[in-house]
Parts: structure tokens; C-alpha cells; sequence
């Protein structure tokens, strides 16, 4: 999402650098949608596997209509939405088949078990290869688990953000579906690239989020400066400490942080390298304890797309 402007320009020559060079060092997991940039952002992710499809695994999503500036406006997750949609993300990332396909959002007006049996016939065709939720809740896993298999979850979690350790992680464990984490760095915040206010940019979707505002964003930072202080004393950037705690939790866990840069990308990747132990987790629930964090994950009127 971050390759296609959400988070200020992009020039397009450094966003395919950027994924040719995540491909080139390994990563598999490119993690798309149809409603990024109205589209585009699958356009960039074909432009940048062409010629190596079998060296990516592409993830995208289905379920958001936009409106005539791009912006998603309405759920529809209605089994012609969904072949439809399909048929269209396909086309935009010139392949002939979706490794994962996630329903970006449970649309309330759905059964979601008409959606994963939708999914299901795009499965029996060859056009996709798995099938995911994105912000469901345990109830709502389980339906559609009973239609078809669900072998991802991707939801927001990170040391900010731990509420899925109650429930969903452990549900997870128990379905054999793997917890895909979004917004593992805390949108930035846990890099300390995020200083002040000045720091979000014209166009930067940030803006709009509580944990940037304010005195929310006051509180955040001081978090995060003790947050930063414990990885200077593990010889690792702040951004690699708030991957390495995710890679360390008792469940399988794939991280997709957001980069437009290769050089935080390779840092990134770093993260791989360090292992934790039991004081240094110690050290990190004393300086960001659960529920620490300020502020609302999405911005108020996106909260209601959230299952619960």
C-alpha cells in the first residue's frame, strides 16, 4: 500500500526497485488489494513480477466498491462482486492465477459463507489458490472455516496493538491458519522515523489516524522513545526490535511491513537475525505494556468496518 502514495509520493522507478529487490533477497509474500490507489498498486506488483511469477506469492484482496474519486465507499462481498473483482485483479496483475485471495473487509450484508463459497468455486477454477480474511472475528472465522478452509487471517497486530493474542491468535493455532500481521511497525511509529506532526506529509493517509494526533501522538512517542532505547541496547534499529517481538511469539506469525525504500527494506529484513530472550521481552512489557499505546487504531469512521 505504502509503494502507491498512501503514506506521500512514490516515484514508480524506486517502488519497483523496492519489490524487485525484496524478491531478489528472498521475500515471497507480496500483499496487495484492489483498492489500493483505485487498482494500481496491483498493476505495480504485475509490472514488478513479470517474468518471475514463480518466485512471488501474491496475496490480494476482494470486497471494497469505490467511488468515482477511487476511495472505497461500500462493502460488497456478494458472490458476483467477488468472481468479478477477481476477474478484474487478474487482469491488473497480468497473471493467471491469485495465490490469496482475502476479503478485505466481512461485509455485513453477506452471509459470509455465501463469500468463501464464492471463493471456493474460484479455487475449483484454478484462478485462486487459497482463501483469507482480513479483520474477522473468531465467530465469523468459523463459518466460513466450515465452508472452506481459511488459511490466513490478516489483522492488524503488533506491540501497539495485541488484542488478537485473546482469541484470534489462539483460534488460528487451532484452524492451522496462518496470522498474517499487518501494520506490524505501528505504521511507522515503532521506527521513530515519526517524530512530530511535521513528520506527516500533504497526502499522508496518517493524518487521518488518532494515534497520530494530538496529545495521542505525544503519549505515543514518549512509548516509543523507552521502545527505542531498549533496541539501542540490543545493537538493532527500533523497527527491527518491533519485528524480531512478533517473529518471537508462541504463533506462526508473517509479518508485512510496508517500505519505499530498499535500504529499510534490507533493514527489515535484519530482523530475522535476532533473537530474543526471555528478560529482553521482559524489558519490552515493562516499557510498552499492553494497551500502553493512545489512541484509536483507524481513524472513528472506519472503526465500524472492523467484525467483532
Amino acid at each position: 500500500m505504502s509503494l502507491t502514495g498512501s503514506y506521500g509520493p512514490v516515484d514508480e522507478a524506486v517502488a519497483l526497485a523496492v519489490l524487485r529487490r525484496a524478491l531478489d533477497l528472498g521475500v515471497r509474500l507480496l500483499d496487495t488489494s484492489d483498492a489500493y490507489a483505485a487498482g494500481r498498486n496491483e498493476q505495480l506488483v504485475g509490472r514488478a513480477v513479470a517474468g518471475r511469477r514463480d518466485d512471488a506469492y501474491l496475496a490480494t484482496k476482494f470486497g471494497w466498491v469505490l467511488d468515482n474519486l477511487g476511495n472505497p465507499s461500500r462493502l460488497d462481498s456478494s458472490p458476483a462482486h467477488v468472481r468479478a473483482a477477481c476477474e478484474a485483479s487478474l487482469r491488473r496483475l497480468g497473471v493467471d492465477h491469485i495465490d490469496l485471495y482475502i476479503q478485505h473487509r466481512v461485509d455485513p450484508a453477506v452471509p459470509v459463507e455465501e463469500t468463501a463459497g464464492a471463493v471456493a468455486r474460484l479455487v475449483d477454477e484454478g484462478k485462486v489458490g487459497r482463501f483469507g480474511l482480513s479483520e474477522a472475528s473468531p465467530g465469523t472465522i468459523r463459518r466460513a472455516h466450515a465452508v472452506h478452509p481459511v488459511s490466513a487471517l490478516q489483522t492488524e497486530y503488533s506491540i501497539w496493538w495485541r488484542h488478537p493474542e485473546d482469541e484470534l491468535l489462539p483460534l488460528c493455532k487451532e484452524l492451522g491458519i496462518t496470522f498474517i500481521a499487518y501494520s506490524p511497525l505501528g505504521r511507522g511509529l515503532l521506527t521513530g522515523a515519526v517524530t512530530g506532526s511535521a513528520d506527516i506529509g500533504a497526502g499522508d493517509v496518517r493524518a487521518a489516524h488518532p494515534r497520530f494526533q494530538a496529545d495521542n501522538l505525544d503519549q505515543n512517542l514518549r512509548l516509543v522513545g523507552e521502545f527505542a532505547r531498549i533496541a539501542f541496547s540490543l545493537g538493532c534499529s527500533a523497527g527491527q526490535l518491533a519485528l524480531a517481538w512478533l517473529l518471537s511469539r508462541p504463533w506462526p506469525i508473517v509479518p508485512i511491513p510496508g517500505t519505499r525504500s530498499v535500504s529499510h527494506l534490507e533493514q527489515n529484513l535484519g530482523a530475522t537475525a535476532i533473537e530474543l530472550t526471555a528478560a529482553d521481552i521482559a524489558a519490552i512489557d515493562a516499557a510498552m505494556p499492553r494497551g500502553s499505546g493512545s489512541g484509536l487504531r483507524h481513524p472513528e469512521a472506519h472503526m465500524p468496518t472492523i467484525d467483532r
